[in-house]
């Protein structure tokens, strides 16, 4: 059974995301979507939250699982028998940063974690979680970017209804 894994902050989860997480599922028998704990970060949804939503937004995707994990992602995998991250790319200059990573996991890994690559799909090559907090905070229209129910959620926490 081929498992691969897609790491991410989902702070919050974009139609972007749920681009890569539907064709990603179609390459492998299991995608687990999990969820970064990251420390060093201030994020608007705590972990539980975006697990939460992310299962929410991916019901309809049987063979995806959604996850969290702090740490590597290389150990996050070898504990999890996972060989395989997806990962999304938007521009050029994600495929910089992502390939460093995606070189260095591979070598700290003993060179048992592949990434995987899959370009976001053009009409969400636009899309950032940053970019969608910025206008959800303003009182913007995020109807393009994500779920109706993430919207509400994101505008819930800025008090903006």
């Amino acid at each position: 059974m081929k498992r691969a894994v897609y790491p991410g902050s989902f702070d919050p989860v974009t139609f972007g995301h749920l681009d890569v997480i539907r064709r990603a599922s179609e390459m492998f028998d299991v995608l687990v979507v999990s969820v970064l704990d990251n420390k060093a970060k201030t994020p608007l949804f705590s972990v539980e939250e975006r697990v939460k939503i992310l299962k929410e937004a991916t019901k309809d995707i049987p063979n995806v699982q959604v996850d969290s994990f702090s740490g590597l992602l290389i150990n996050y995998a070898a504990k999890n028998g996972i060989h395989v991250a997806v990962r999304g790319l938007r521009a050029i200059t994600d495929f910089e940063y992502e390939l460093q990573i995606a070189q260095t996991n591979r070598k700290l890994s003993g060179e048992k974690l592949d990434t995987v690559f899959l370009t976001t799909s053009l009409e969400y090559a636009y899309l950032s979680s940053s970019s969608v907090k910025e206008i959800a905070s303003f009182g913007g229209d995020i109807s393009q970017c994500v779920p109706e129910f993430v919207a509400k959620l994101i505008y819930e926490k800025y008090h903006i209804l």
